[in-house]
């Protein structure tokens, strides 16, 4: 018996294990734009400061976020506003978002600027970022006790809510102080 390859079943098989994989991702708005719906016509100026493995790991202490927050992506306004720009892992890809905190330390607003997964973008509904709306570092912001969960986000939920708290702490820590000089 003498078999012969089915050519078109051979092309077939090369061109769909050499096709890459479509990722899913969605870029909701700019750093800019961020700005202007947080805190509309208010001017920000970038903000970097070197963030200590020390305050890195108090924060980490405090909300379980493992990723670093980079210092080159926080913006302050001229009245104590801040605006911080900060990415947690969703279930497997990064989530970038960006946290307004007003003078007295308080959410102001959050806004998803890129999703990358497949599923749990429900993370990005207004109805519920305004969770943290007027929370500080002082509540718990907890999945499942004061912020509620997304049935199919579980992940996405839990981290953004853990790098809401990050973000508060580091507030707290390093630029609430800031604000009363």
């Amino acid at each position: 018996m003498n078999w012969k390859p089915n050519p078109l079943l051979v092309l077939t098989s090369i061109a769909l294990t050499s096709a890459p994989l479509v990722a899913y991702s969605k870029i909701y708005v700019s750093t800019e734009q961020a700005q202007q719906l947080i805190f509309p016509g208010k001017k920000f100026i970038s903000a970097p400061m070197v963030i200590t493995d020390d305050l890195q790991n108090k924060m980490k202490s405090a909300s379980s976020v493992s990723e670093p927050l980079q210092g080159n992506r926080i913006y302050k306004a001229a009245d104590g506003s801040w605006l911080i720009v900060d990415e947690v892992v969703g279930k497997h890809e990064m989530i970038t978002y960006a946290i307004g905190i007003s003078p007295s330390g308080a959410v102001q607003g959050i806004e998803i600027m890129e999703y990358r997964e497949s599923y749990g973008y429900e993370v990005a509904d207004l109805s519920w970022r305004k969770q943290f709306f007027g929370k500080t570092a002082a509540d718990p912001i907890k999945l499942n006790k004061d912020i509620e969960n997304i049935s199919g986000a579980t992940l996405s939920s839990k981290h953004l809510t853990d790098g809401v708290k990050r973000v508060l702490v580091f507030y707290d820590l390093a630029l609430k102080s800031n604000n009363q000089k």
